[in-house]
């Protein structure tokens, strides 16, 4: 049985395992770096940004999923709220199981209570299983993304 819950700060080295598992996060990620449980202090400090994380019961509440989600309050679109979905990661071992879709779910329905007028996520370009997974959810590629490092 899949439990979701919001992540605690003894998380936090599950959560970057789980980032750093994947091709594009084994080159970004340091798992075991302090920078980490600074950053997720943070994160808790801001009012609307949360990791949920999905926990096997069968396997002794093994993290097995997460995402993180962040409530923007603006000004465009007449002052809507909307909702970004960040690192959206499944265990290799869990992959096909539903977590994936009971986090997104989730996230909708935080962000629909917390009066988003819409929920956004980007997603690397070389996921193309991603970019079904997501269209098979509702979303669309209506943007083109742009980032600049720092």
């Amino acid at each position: 049985m899949i439990r979701l819950r919001e992540a605690r700060a003894e998380d936090v080295g599950a959560i970057v395992a789980l980032l750093a598992d994947d091709p594009l996060g084994a080159t970004r990620e340091a798992p075991g770096d302090p920078i980490y449980d600074q950053a997720f202090a943070q994160m808790m400090r801001q009012a609307g940004n949360t990791i949920l994380i999905a926990e096997d019961a069968a396997r002794d509440r093994r993290l097995c999923g997460c995402l993180q989600l962040t409530i923007i309050h603006g000004l465009s679109r007449r002052g809507m709220a909307r909702a970004q979905i960040e690192a959206v990661r499944v265990a290799a071992e869990a992959r096909g199981a539903g977590i994936g879709r009971l986090l997104v779910e989730e996230a909708i329905a935080r962000a629909q209570a917390a009066g988003c007028g819409l929920i956004q996520l980007t997603t690397d370009k070389t996921r193309t299983e991603a970019h079904r997974f997501y269209a098979e959810l509702g979303f669309t590629a209506s943007h083109e993304g742009m980032k600049r490092l720092l």
